[in-house]
């Protein structure tokens, strides 16, 4: 049948059958997106590499595979053939990997980080690099030495950050499936401005190998269904060789979680800023209200209650300080006004400071998850606001106090990195400017299998993947 024009939207998960069935090569379907970047990359600077002669030899070689496995009736990998896009934190080898750094700009790694390996291990045909601040330090898509990440549903604004380039690439119908990773909030923000799930596994899910294991920060994916996100997870998660922490298996594939019945839950809501000197955006509020509602007509029980709040602040010395420790990090000079920020931040303190925090959080963590003994999930708004402005001063170069005020919208999310819990990015409309809402669902530590099945309840009372942004 070969490509119809569809695929650019389809999941990952449908074209993944279709080219085991034969109904589309590798080969064609990679063009396809290929095409897609060329035409619409240079007005959203969603990716900062595009991989064309890598990716197109990836597809021979999978259509070869695909091919064999047909004639001897084996199981190809999952998603063999099927076009990803990796997020430029990511390690790649043999492909430009900048890490949003200038120093970095020609770099091409040897080796591939674990989660890259195994995405390739499950057939994956890396498309490119998107595009990412710095580090992934701020929550839009800006840095010194590469275009701003744009926005598909209004080129003129944000895609958030730090997974920007990957949310926007999906959204816009340049690949079917990204891989992101979400520090404090990543992965869920950008999904949330773009309109697209996004999901942060449990601390521990994902292995960071090689590199030292992240306390707050994971790899995590960003689809446009719920399936497809559990199908990624199944394949990038479980324990590598020296990780410091890792979660407990899941009970069977988190796909198969998809249209399990998620039971009768008790979800507490609440739409109350943890900073009680901001407000939340009116769209935000409803789409909650709206959620709430759903939830209800689900037969779940839905009850109003503010979990506790986590000194976000004094937490922040901890990622400053594994950002100053980098043994590979670039000159200070070198390094955009955020992390030359949380590097200064990080070098003003002392060990007993670095402890103290450390100590403070485990503090926090206890109170905050103990109101999970009442509750099997919370819901919030995802963010407190929609997109700003590419020249917006949330857009620029933030010295601490611009920090703060990206952090007032951004507030709902970094709770769940410094606790370790599993939440989910879920669109929920749209605001009275045609921008994505989101509300996000936080699970139980490890439960991402509840989130699972909540989630796509949700989506298909809700369902989401019909809308396309204007750009596409």
């Amino acid at each position: 049948m070969g490509v119809n024009g569809d695929e650019a939207f389809a999941s990952a998960l449908e074209l993944a059958a279709r080219l085991r069935a034969g109904e589309l090569s590798s080969a064609e379907l990679v063009q396809h997106f290929l095409d897609r970047i060329a035409e619409l990359n240079p007005r959203l600077d969603a990716y900062l590499t595009v991989a064309t002669e890598q990716s197109q030899a990836a597809a021979r070689d999978a259509d070869a595979r695909l091919a064999a496995a047909r004639r001897s009736g084996e199981t190809p990998p999952a998603f063999l053939g099927v076009p990803i896009s990796i997020k430029d934190l990511n390690d790649t080898a043999g492909i430009v990997t900048t890490h949003g750094t200038a120093t970095w700009a020609a770099r091409v790694p040897d080796t591939d980080d674990e989660v890259v390996a195994r995405a390739r291990q499950a057939g994956f045909v890396i498309l490119g690099k998107t595009n990412t601040p710095e580090f992934g330090s701020r929550s839009t898509t800006r840095t010194l030495a590469y275009p701003p990440g744009r926005n598909p549903w209004d080129p003129e604004r944000s895609p958030g950050g730090s997974s920007g380039g990957a949310a926007a690439a999906l959204a816009a119908g340049l690949c079917p499936i990204s891989l992101g990773s979400d520090g404090g909030g990543s992965i869920r923000i950008p999904s949330a401005w773009c309109g697209v799930f996004g999901l942060k596994p449990s601390r521990g899910r994902v292995s960071g190998a090689p590199g030292p294991q992240s306390w707050n920060a994971t790899d995590g994916p960003i689809t446009r269904t719920v399936a497809d996100a559990a199908a990624l997870l199944d394949a990038i998660s479980g324990y590598a060789t020296g990780d410091s922490w890792w979660a407990p298996s899941p009970a069977r594939p988190f796909l198969a979680e998809v249209g399990a019945p998620p039971g009768r839950l008790k979800i507490a809501w609440t739409t109350k800023h943890p900073d009680p000197t901001a407000t939340v955006e009116r769209a935000w509020v409803d789409a909650v209200a709206d959620t709430v509602a759903l939830l209800a007509d689900l037969g779940h029980d839905v009850v109003e209650a503010d979990p506790p709040t986590i000194d976000v602040v004094g937490a922040a010395l901890l990622p400053a300080s594994s950002l100053a420790a980098r043994p590979d990090l670039p000159p200070v000079e070198t390094l955009d006004t955020p992390n030359r920020t949380l590097v200064a931040f990080a070098a003003a303190a002392s060990a007993t400071d670095l402890a103290a925090a450390e100590q403070s959080l485990q503090a926090d963590t206890r109170r905050v998850v103990a109101f999970f003994t009442d509750y099997d999930m919370v819901l919030s708004p995802t963010l407190a606001a929609g997109p700003p402005p590419i020249d917006d001063v949330l857009m620029g170069d933030e010295d601490w106090e611009g920090l703060l005020s990206l952090m007032r919208v951004v507030a709902f999310t970094p709770t769940w990195n410094m606790t370790g819990q599993p939440a989910v990015a879920v669109p929920a409309g749209f605001d009275a400017e045609g921008m994505p809402v989101s509300v996000q669902l936080v699970g139980r530590p490890a439960g991402e299998a509840a989130l699972v099945r909540l989630a796509a309840q949700l989506e298909e009372a809700r369902p989401w993947r019909q809308h396309r942004p204007p750009i596409s």
